[in-house]
């Protein structure tokens, strides 16, 4: 099965770059899985999943103090087929329901971990300490995942 992980999200903003850096962490820990970084969701997401068996998509989402950290395992369908919202324009659910409907060949299994974070607006290189140390955790729950299924 042709396995790619995605990590989204933008490292000059803070936090919002745990997507990418949790991503690089599972592709050291497994083996015949491809990594890729985006910064771009919508459209362009779904072009890096093409031809993939399956995809794993890691990305922040906005969260409260008390859940900083917390990682949230959700599938395609949770993620519903609204209209674009937020930075990321055409969401997720949306732009692999275009894309399936234009015969693109994507994957059959779509799962996404967002990690909870405060600070995803602000120009800053780097996440914040806090986040930072749970990336191995968040790691290597997602390979854990990956290899029990």
């Amino acid at each position: 099965m042709r396995t790619v992980i995605v990590g989204v999200g933008n490292p000059l903003l803070a936090d919002d770059g745990v997507g990418i850096l949790v991503a690089r962490e599972v592709g050291r820990l497994l083996s015949g899985v491809e990594v890729v970084e985006a910064n771009l969701a919508g459209i362009p997401l779904l072009e890096e999943l093409v031809g993939y068996d399956r995809a794993i998509i890691v990305d922040s989402i906005k969260g409260r103090d008390k859940n900083l950290g917390r990682m949230r395992k959700l599938r395609l369908e949770d993620l519903g087929m609204g209209l674009p919202s937020g930075s990321h324009g055409v969401g997720l659910g949306t732009a692999i329901g275009l894309g399936k409907r234009l015969g693109y060949e994507v994957p059959g299994l779509i799962e996404v971990y967002a990690i909870e974070v405060v600070e995803n607006d602000r120009f800053h290189l780097g996440c914040s300490p806090q986040i930072q140390a749970k990336v191995p955790e968040l790691a290597a729950r997602i390979a854990e995942d990956l290899r029990l299924n």
